[in-house]
């Protein structure tokens, strides 16, 4: 296994392990409330940042676009995806999305390649995790650079600056709930 995997691995099983631990409490107004720790680990070598926040301005979407362009026509919506842990996922995500999982694993990035392999490279798509906060999220970034390098050329990244429950679900924005 080469240096790279195995950092990778590490730092998902660390991410893993820490999200378990201090996530998803439910307050006394049965508000999703999402808190990670701010040192999450990086997957990428010293110097190199992993962070979504390393993403440029111009391939992010706020929530509040996304959702108008959730109530355009069918025709009009991207296709959302979900690159982050599948607990979060069950718990609320954004309706009609799909999950593939944590983009930071080496398996669910060939996963999501795979999946997007049949796609128009013009095709629409938002991807989106909301872990932790954006200068610490390990899986937006690889989930991009896959499919930019694959030539997708209107793909956007949901910039949520704390957290999915904090940035979307306390915001009234829509949600479904489970699998």
């Amino acid at each position: 296994m080469t240096n790279v995997r195995k950092a990778f691995r590490v730092a998902s099983i660390l991410v893993i392990s820490i999200l378990l631990a201090s996530l998803l409490t439910l307050s006394s107004k049965n508000r999703l409330i999402v808190a990670a720790p701010a040192e999450a680990a990086s997957a990428f070598p010293p110097g190199q940042s992993a962070a979504a926040s390393s993403l440029p301005a111009d391939v992010q979407i706020s929530p509040e676009d996304l959702a108008k362009l959730l109530q355009s026509p069918a025709a009009q919506k991207p296709k959302t995806i979900h690159v982050g842990f599948y607990v979060l996922y069950t718990q609320a995500h954004i309706p009609g999305s799909e999950y593939i999982g944590p983009a930071s694993q080496p398996e669910e990035l060939e996963k999501l390649r795979q999946r997007m392999e049949p796609l128009p490279r013009k095709k629409f798509i938002v991807l989106y995790c909301g872990c932790c906060p954006w200068n610490h999220c390990p899986t937006l970034r690889p989930a991009y650079e896959a499919l930019h390098s694959m030539g997708f050329t209107k793909l956007k990244v949901l910039y949520i600056p704390n957290n999915f429950g904090q940035d979307w679900v306390n915001k009234g924005f829509p949600v479904e709930k489970g699998q």
